[in-house]
């Protein structure tokens, strides 16, 4: 995992902590290969059980991704943060056996509140599989 690129290396402690203990992102071979302030880097293989009768990647994999990547950008800054509210646009087709490659980075905060833009891409070739926005809230 990366450092952030802040002048003052930033505690990572609390959203390395929750990636440790998530096992639904764990139980689908996710691998966090960048973790830095406002910004986060998972890959996914698409696998059997992933596809759908159209023998293509389920859409709900898909986001799943997009989430667990989201849920790493906003928790980066040492906040318990939660999931608002997302939406997801489908681009492309992911089949089996593809790589995909999640990248988060918040776009804004404002209050407790923020947004975060997450871009799944297929690793062969680098096309758009999905879009993902996300609106995050801050708990006390």
């Amino acid at each position: 995992m990366s450092e952030p690129h802040d002048s003052a290396p930033a505690d990572l402690s609390h959203v390395l902590r929750m990636w440790e203990d998530d096992e639904a992102s764990r139980a689908l071979g996710m691998d966090a290969v960048v973790i830095e302030v406002d910004h986060a880097v998972v890959r996914m293989t698409v696998t059997t059980e992933m596809v759908n009768g159209h023998d293509i990647a389920h859409g709900g994999y898909i986001f799943t991704l997009a989430d667990s990547t989201f849920a790493l950008v906003c928790n980066s800054r040492g906040h318990l943060t939660v999931a608002a509210g997302a939406d997801i646009t489908f681009v492309s087709s992911a089949r089996r056996g593809d790589v995909l490659v999640a990248e988060g980075r918040a776009r804004t905060a404002y209050g407790r509140s923020g947004l975060t833009d997450v871009t799944v891409t297929r690793e062969s070739d680098g096309a758009v599989v999905a879009e993902f926005r996300g609106r995050s809230r801050q708990l006390r």
